[in-house]
């Protein structure tokens, strides 16, 4: 096996080669579909459980306006961009709005609470964003609906 860099690498478990190496081609397209499914959870409590004028609400106390029209595009972008990103559809357009708002999470809300996420920092949100970076980068891949159509931003 090479390494990118042309060299001659010896696997460490030699006996896990042939398993790693036909599950390789699965990598990517489980990194895509599992940031589009983490996200969707939090567009569908927005959309559906109530929550999404209590984000309208917060949107207008930091001073993104219009707080309804930005609450209600988040929660479409968590829901309905995170289903394109595991269906691999758009997949470099959604990504681009993921970095977005995880940009905007991150930065002008979480930042000063600290990093950890479990208590109330950016982990997830950078976590999410550097996701989507790498997503934007790469597009759908081979296991995609933008393979399938033959398309791609």
């Amino acid at each position: 096996m090479s390494n990118s860099f042309g060299k001659q690498t010896r696997r460490l478990v030699p006996p896990l080669a042939r398993l790693t190496d036909a599950l390789s081609p699965f990598a990517y397209p489980l990194i895509r579909i599992a940031a589009g499914a983490l996200l969707m959870p939090h567009g569908w409590q927005k959309l559906f459980d109530g929550r999404l004028q209590g984000t309208a609400d917060f949107m207008a106390s930091i001073g993104l306006e219009p707080a309804l029209a930005l609450a209600t595009y988040i929660a479409l972008l968590e829901l309905v961009g995170g289903a394109m990103l595991v269906l691999g559809l758009l997949t470099r357009l959604i990504a681009a709005q993921v970095i977005g708002f995880m940009a905007v999470a991150t930065f002008m809300v979480l930042w000063d609470k600290g990093f950890f996420w479990i208590q109330g920092g950016f982990e997830y949100s950078l976590l999410l964003g550097i996701l989507a970076i790498a997503i934007a980068i790469k597009g759908g891949g081979r296991y995609s609906l933008d393979r399938v159509i033959g398309r791609e931003v």
